[in-house]
């Protein structure tokens, strides 16, 4: 019995594997139009400012899981590009807080409206009911990985 749990958890695995690759490759055309102005590690950090707000440099490195002195680097590049501003938080002169600038939140905007419409054409491929089958994975995946939900999002403002 617990054999086949195994076979069943690599076979999920390998088809997962395979669907992130088909994304991945979504991702990246998506991003063909702004790969001169942001890497997909700076674009990571704009969604998240585009999505949460204003956010003070600690966290946001926290958020992305990386060390504090490589995301003021990112920080120093998008804030060079035009892309980021930092400010000194109101409620403490020792706290920086970024914020994507009008353009880094049109980029953000630019990337999301090409992504949607290469997903719109993958799932034009598909009949509706596997059209909802596909999201219902998709949802339970983003679930599993800590991503809030359309509804959560839209209650939290982002």
């Amino acid at each position: 019995m617990r054999a086949q749990g195994a076979a069943g958890h690599d076979e999920a695995l390998e088809r997962t594997l395979t669907a992130s690759r088909a994304l991945l490759g979504l991702v990246a055309r998506s991003l063909a139009g702004v790969s001169d102005a942001v890497t997909l590690p700076q674009f990571r950090v704009l969604v998240l400012l585009s999505s949460r707000g204003p956010a003070r440099m600690g966290d946001l490195a926290q958020l992305l899981g990386v060390h504090q002195s490589s995301f003021s680097r990112t920080a120093d590049r998008l804030e060079a590009a035009g892309l980021l501003v930092r400010e000194q938080s109101p409620g403490s002169r020792r706290e920086v807080r970024v914020s994507a600038t009008a353009q880094g939140l049109r980029i953000v905007e630019d990337v999301t409206e090409a992504r949607r419409r290469e997903i719109a054409q993958v799932l034009a491929g598909l009949s509706p009911d596997e059209q909802l089958k596909v999201a219902a994975g998709f949802e339970l995946f983003a679930l599993a990985a800590g991503e809030p939900s359309a509804a959560e999002s839209l209650l939290l403002g982002i």
